[in-house]
């Protein structure tokens, strides 16, 4: 069912449906009420430009749109258990005490009447619950989403605003400062955005924009900061030393709140052991009930094919609320910056670089560019495992067809069975050919140039907080921060090293230090990165001696160091309890099935073979008489294989708050899953 809502965005079937159903609202809701009141404080801070009265107008539209729907569907499936025989009328009573014949008889002949009327009210009111409710919970839901991410980047954001105080600027210039940093302070920037086009535009005295925006925001600690920021302002207070106060709070509360985050990651960890042991725990009854005759089959389906993999999405889901991840992507893009700079951060795949400001304007601009993706064409193709590494995702548009043409290549050679008896005489065979080859294919190489590139980037970002420290006592002793550059490339070891290298010579060669800045940090692409770059590109501009600047960068790398340890500590136990879990309900799986399937299997064979000759067997899983073994272990083979694959993509969201992190657990745990069932199955 599609359904336009124009939700948030204005669209003529939005606004006509708020339209119509505003009288409605008018009826249900008091435009002064609280619910009211605090939809309109959520869209505000959800940014969403929707007017409070229209806005729940389209929401009761859609609500009842959806529920008149559902209802019609209710009452239809209502009736149609009836009359298709699935329900007997006379099967239903409420006991209800008939003093004669007929009034049983007049009961009995509503029945069917009072059926379809409630099946259609619970529809109808779960469709409308679901419209209603899913629209009203939009503007709630961004809220959050943008307190979330302002809290993370609070800490880093007020460490730029210190930087700044450090360099001379006044408080209006931190404010634009800020305002214009949305690249790498995503949110927080955009906070800072409505104080300042409340002054530049509205003409706010910009006192009443900072208290005002203290209201409006999403996050109550930038709310209490602009707060405690206003008092300093109004009172003509050092606002230098403010900063530095509140820079040192915010760090050691990002540090408490990530602590508290890995502790709740404690308590899911001991939450998946249990919810992971479920589907085996059923397993283990339903064979036991099949056993006996007393089992559907399609219940152990539905728990291998529905339940495993809807427990491991639910647990990951769950997972995403908790788990914090860097908000942005790592590039810098700073305005007023040279158009070289400008250029050359859009430069990817299919976008030149420099030379994509001159196409157009004579024709050897464009053959120079042209030339350029000759160029670049050729540098991937005699380094392609260099490409992959900086793009790990392209893997995926080599790996998924060529795992598709050997598959289909298996099929049509007749050594992939299609038929479901295929797939039971030979399990092992037919999921290896189905899913085994197609996910090493896909999932190997993607698992290995990730990694690659992870530890690219931690080659650059281990250094850091050293590195950072050593350009300060540098700049300290007199030295420009060219100049410290050039002194820690030339004391130090690594990769780090030899880009503080390449930016030096850029210099020479007459970029300017902040375009040479931006270059370095985009090559990398690492928000973490990304934060301190901006901190010092900004700061350099103001004064070339910025020790203070540079010390409170490394404070800031070296907490997130800290909060990395901690982070892969505290992770490295969740991990292992998911994998040791997993070791044990694949033990477990292997022991049904050599030491418990196939003995009772035998034994329900000979009790079927020896106790009616040419008589129907009992009731069991394959459809036969007694326990089918090679259904049983299809599906066990099955159930693991799904396991490990949703242990592993959880293993890797949990360490690395990244869903591409678990390719590589996943791999493994389903090679161990192979190897198990290659001997047992």
């Amino acid at each position: 069912m599609s359904l336009d809502t124009g939700v948030g965005d204005g669209s003529v079937d939005g606004n006509l449906l708020a339209e119509l159903f505003y009288p409605v609202f008018e009826l249900l809701f008091d435009a002064e009420g609280d619910f009211v009141g605090d939809v309109e404080r959520k869209l505000g801070e959800a940014r969403m430009p929707d007017q409070v009265e229209m806005y729940v107008s389209r929401a009761l539209g859609v609500g009842l749109l959806v529920g008149g729907l559902l209802w019609a569907l209710g009452a239809l499936t209502g009736y149609g258990v009836f009359s298709l025989g699935l329900i007997d009328p006379d099967a239903l009573s409420l006991g209800v005490p008939a003093p004669t014949p007929a009034v049983q008889e007049f009961l009995r002949s509503l029945v069917v009447p009072a059926a379809i009327l409630v099946s259609g009210l619970v529809f109808g009111s779960i469709g409308f619950a679901l419209g209603f409710g899913g629209v009203v919970a939009v503007p709630y839901s961004r809220a959050s989403a943008r307190e979330r991410e302002i809290n993370i980047l609070l800490a880093d954001s007020v460490s730029f605003m210190y930087a700044l105080s450090v360099g001379g600027l006044n408080q209006l210039e931190i404010l634009r400062a800020m305002a214009t940093a949305e690249d790498t302070y995503g949110e927080v920037s955009r906070e800072f955005q409505s104080i300042v086009n409340e002054t530049e535009y509205f003409g706010t005295d910009y006192r009443n924009a900072i208290r005002q925006q203290s209201m409006e925001t999403p996050s109550d600690e930038l709310s209490q900061f602009l707060a405690d920021m206003l008092s300093i302002v109004n009172s003509g207070g050092d606002m230098e030393s403010f900063l530095k106060d509140k820079k040192e709070k915010h760090l050691r509360t990002s540090k408490q709140e990530r602590e508290m985050t890995l502790e709740t990651l404690e308590l899911f960890g001991e939450m998946y052991m249990t919810l992971s042991l479920f589907p085996l725990l059923l397993i283990i009854i339903l064979v036991i009930m099949g056993m006996m005759g007393e089992a559907d089959d399609r219940l152990l389906y539905a728990t291998v094919y529905a339940l495993i993999p809807l427990t491991g999405i639910g647990f990951l889901v769950l997972v995403s609320t908790v788990k914090q991840d860097e908000p942005g992507d790592g590039y810098l893009r700073p305005d007023g910056g040279s158009e070289r700079l400008r250029q050359t951060s859009k430069e990817g795949l299919l976008h030149f670089g420099l030379i994509e400001a001159f196409v157009g304007r004579f024709g050897v601009f464009d053959r120079i560019r042209d030339r350029e993706g000759t160029y670049k064409t050729k540098q991937i193709v005699s380094a392609p495992h260099l490409f992959l590494r900086d793009n790990p995702l392209y893997t995926l548009a080599l790996t998924v067809p060529t795992a598709l043409v050997i598959v289909g290549v298996a099929v049509a050679s007749g050594n992939a069975p299609t038929a479901f008896d295929g797939w039971v005489d030979r399990p092992v065979w037919s999921t290896f050919v189905w899913v085994y080859v197609p996910a090493y294919l896909v999932m190997g190489p993607l698992a290995v140039f990730h990694e690659w590139s992870r530890r690219s980037k931690r080659a650059i970002t281990g250094k850091l907080s050293e590195s950072l420290r050593k350009l300060s006592s540098a700049n300290d002793t007199g030295q420009t921060l060219l100049e410290s550059v050039q002194t820690v490339s030339e004391t130090s070891s690594g990769k780090l090293a030899e880009e503080f290298e390449v930016v030096h010579a850029k210099v020479n060669y007459g970029m300017s230090l902040r375009d040479a800045l931006v270059e370095f940090n985009n090559k990398y692409a690492v928000p973490r990165l990304a934060r301190t770059v901006k901190l010092i590109s900004e700061a350099q501009e103001a004064s070339s001696q910025i020790t203070d600047v540079l010390t409170t960068a490394a404070q800031a790398s070296e907490n997130q160091d800290d909060i990395e340890r901690d982070r892969i500590s505290q992770t490295r136990m969740q991990v292992a309890i998911i994998v040791m879990t997993y070791v044990t309900l694949l033990g477990v799986m292997a022991i049904l099935q050599t030491q418990f399937i196939d003995v009772m299997g035998g034994l329900s064979s000979q009790a079927d073979g020896g106790g009616a000759a040419g008589g129907a067997g009992g009731a069991g899983f394959g459809g036969g008489g007694g326990v089918d073994p090679e259904v049983l272990s299809l599906l066990f083979f099955h159930a693991v294989t799904l396991q490990a694959i949703l242990s592993g993509f959880i293993s890797g969201y949990i360490r690395n708050a990244d869903i591409v992190s678990g390719v590589k657990f996943a791999v493994v745990l389903m090679t161990l899953a192979l190897g198990v069932w290659i001997y047992v199955g």
